[in-house]
């Protein structure tokens, strides 16, 4: 018996295949690029998530299942998007897919038609900034209070109703077509099971339109948004939307009848991967962007966070996210002619604590939280004739992790205990990273054995549904531990007085140049109203 997990991330998709004792027994991948048609707008085609979710599918069967071969379409080599190959790894045959589960970025916007056929690409998470002008007009319209109170959240770039109300007002057409909303999760449960269904914490993310309180869909902040849309029913990430139909079984090779749970968003998928789901549990998500998840025993409001409902029934979560981490590490890497990673962290390593000197605000795509400010920018400060790339590397990491730190002191100041850290994604390799930012924070962090994340996740929900989560309990044991050096964490005490410095004493220059740019680009109007304060 195995389980089935795929995760639709910034970029990439990726899927496992996981036994009954929680073993991966294979995994493959697609890289993808996202969109960014204009200064702010990072969009993504949700056939692609179709596509690859088939491709991911087929592959894994074909090599792992004796499943269907290259004449359907499937096959190790087949389906790689945006120039990818395949990477399935694993030995074995571990019998039938017993369940499937599917988690993705979010909160995004896919808007489709009645027939549930996507009008235009979807609009992505808190990395899209362009309904800044809609944010401010909805707060002033329903009460920036008032959102707080029912919806646990504020209106920011991360919010589903501004970009909503953004594509009401610059593409009224394709508006008035638009009746559902997708994600990537409930994209790809609709294309299996043919259930328009949303899971209530992707549902809760979805600010203004879902009662925290309630735990239910509120109509009339849906209504002043979005009249003609239909809600997805809603349910847990657990639940059973439905199960593969005939035509998706020819579609991907699983068997007709299969279960397909109803999903979530990947950093909460990622935490159900670690057993990071308790009171006093955080989660730190590595990769391209950062993202943080306190399990909490109540509901806490504060503007400066995202207070939302759990992966399970009656858990409540406070959240932060990063608008990039890894994404700039990336972008480094490709300024450095696509330097190998491993090179570029030896080096890092090399330049110390600080850096030799250089501080880095990691604002490259705007900040979410806890400065919500998509007008935010990326800063170097410091740098000399002297500076080498490892230094600039090394800055950049340390830059998350004060970003890391500066969300946690958030979450503390607003009442969420934080006993225990637990790391996963992609950056948890090579151990540098993790290392910084246990400096810079102070924190330990539990490093787990299967650091594969959300698709991970996904799988374990899936055999929690048909198991029972008692069954999943040994998943994914503990396999290391970072514990923070007081030498290095003194010395960065002093570097995050400056780091937190740098955002005031530049905010005014960085919004100008923002301004700036805009104009140069023709979208002044996508974020006019400027960025808080």
């Amino acid at each position: 018996m195995a389980y089935l997990g795929v995760d639709i991330g910034t970029s990439s998709s990726k899927g496992v295949l996981v036994d009954a004792s929680g073993t991966v027994i294979a995994t493959a991948v697609r890289a993808h690029t996202v969109s960014r048609p204009r200064p702010g707008h990072v969009e993504m085609d949700p056939e692609v998530w179709w596509r690859e979710f088939r491709d991911i599918t087929r592959e894994l069967l074909s090599g792992h299942l004796g499943g269907p071969d290259a004449k359907g379409g499937a096959g190790p080599a087949s389906g790689a998007s945006g120039g990818s190959s395949p990477t399935g790894v694993g030995v074995g045959r571990p019998g039938p897919v017993a369940a499937v589960g599917i988690s993705g970025m979010g909160p995004c916007v896919a808007l489709a038609d009645g027939a549930s056929r996507p009008l235009r690409p979807a609009v992505l998470y808190g990395v899209d900034t362009r309904a800044v002008a809609q944010i401010a007009r909805l707060d002033a319209e329903l009460g920036r209070p008032a959102v707080l109170d029912r919806c646990g959240s504020v209106l920011s770039t991360q919010a589903v109703g501004p970009k909503v109300a953004w594509v009401a007002e610059h593409e009224p057409e394709v508006f008035a077509a638009a009746r559902r909303l997708f994600m990537p999760s409930s994209f790809l449960v609709h294309r299996l099971t043919g259930a328009y269904v949303l899971d209530h914490h992707a549902a809760s993310q979805s600010v203004p339109f879902y009662d925290t309180g309630a735990e239910d869909w509120y109509r009339p902040w849906v209504d002043a948004v979005w009249p003609h849309m239909e809600l997805p029913e809603l349910r847990w990430p657990g639940d059973r939307a439905g199960t593969v139909t005939a035509k998706a079984a020819a579609a991907t090779g699983l068997a007709p009848g299969t279960p397909v749970l109803t999903g979530t968003v990947d950093a909460w998928a990622e935490a159900v991967s670690v057993g990071a789901t308790r009171p006093g549990d955080l989660m730190l998500m590595y990769g391209t962007t950062m993202f943080l998840i306190a399990t909490v025993t109540r509901q806490l409001r504060v503007p400066e966070l995202w207070s939302t409902v759990g992966a399970y029934s009656g858990t409540r979560s406070l959240a932060g996210g990063m608008a990039t981490s890894g994404a700039v590490t990336e972008w480094l890497r490709g300024l450095f002619g696509a330097a190998d990673r491993a090179v570029l962290l030896a080096e890092a390593e090399q330049s110390g604590v600080g850096a030799r000197g250089l501080a880095m605000l990691p604002y490259f795509a705007g900040e979410r939280t806890p400065i919500a400010d998509p007008d935010a920018r990326g800063v170097i400060a410091g740098l000399t004739l002297e500076h080498t790339r490892g230094d600039l590397y090394r800055a950049a990491l340390e830059a998350t992790a004060h970003g890391v730190r500066h969300n946690v002191e958030a979450m503390r100041r607003a009442g969420a205990a934080i006993e225990r850290v637990v790391a996963v994604g992609g950056g948890t390799r090579g151990g540098l990273w993790t290392r910084i930012v246990s400096d810079v924070t102070g924190l330990p962090q539990d490093i787990p054995t299967v650091t594969v994340g959300a698709a991970y996740g996904a799988a374990r929900l899936a055999a929690a549904h048909l198991e029972g989560e008692a069954a999943t309990a040994a998943w994914n044991p503990v396999r290391d531990r970072c514990v923070p050096d007081p030498a290095a964490g003194a010395a960065y005490d002093g570097l995050h007085r400056l780091y937190r410095e740098l955002y005031p004493a530049t905010r005014d220059t960085v919004h100008a140049l923002a301004r700036l740019r805009r104009e140069a680009a023709g979208t002044e109007d996508a974020a006019s109203g400027g960025a808080p304060s």
